[in-house]
């Protein structure tokens, strides 16, 4: 199984390819997990992304297929894999198409998770990163401890650039703008599955499985 993950950013992509990664065994693959790693190894990639990620901006076209094409060649992804936060943009898509179709995979689908825009810039206002190992919980999740559930780094807890107000709203706009016609593209394609990402986790992905199924 092959899918492309896709939404506007907070709409709980990241949270639902973990889940089916562990369902069908295939690596899930995250863009933004890779880039945030490059940003705190300090690599000349990540000083590049995190000047681009903290405006709320696009990171380039050639450093995010470079990304790609290197992972997809991966023995892990012989049987499938789930990517994560790509394509953000049509020609994105145009170039991932070209690279699937030199790996001989056509079995790719498209899914399509939404969300209402007010519920995601609250929900991303609501994250807060760890600033030893860079993962991210809900306000709900650490409530009033200061020690990371995951390394156990105290007072470490942080409200991340890019999901500040401003910056998500910006955010948002870029979706609108440069992300929604890869929707577009898709659906000509006959590739695209859709679910509404606004209910419980457990909801969400139970519909999702069942869209799959069939």
């Amino acid at each position: 199984m092959r899918l492309l993950l896709f939404g506007a950013p907070g709409v709980g992509k990241g949270t639902q390819a973990k889940l089916l990664s562990s369902k069908f065994n295939i690596p899930h693959i995250s863009t933004g997990d890779i880039l945030r790693q490059a940003v705190k190894d300090e690599t000349e990639l990540g000083k590049k992304a995190q000047e681009i990620m903290s405006k709320g901006d696009l990171v380039p076209d050639d450093i995010m297929i470079g990304i790609i094409k290197y992972r997809l060649s991966k023995s892990d992804c012989n049987t499938g894999f789930i990517l994560d936060g790509f394509p953000r943009t049509t020609n994105q898509a145009v170039e991932l198409d070209k690279l699937l179709n030199e790996m001989n995979i056509s079995d790719v689908k498209l899914v399509n998770i939404s969300a209402d825009e007010e519920e995601i810039v609250k929900r991303l206002n609501n994250r807060r990163a760890c600033k030893e190992c860079a993962h991210i919980f809900t306000l709900a999740e650490i409530k009033s401890s200061n020690t990371c559930p995951d390394c156990q780094a105290k007072d470490s807890f942080y409200l991340r650039d890019d999901d500040k107000e401003e910056v998500i709203r910006k955010r948002l706009e870029v979706f609108r703008n440069s992300t929604e016609p890869v929707l577009n593209y898709y659906k000509k394609q006959g590739k695209v599955i859709s679910v509404n990402g606004l209910g419980a986790i457990e909801e969400v992905n139970k519909e999702l499985l069942k869209i799959l199924g069939k």
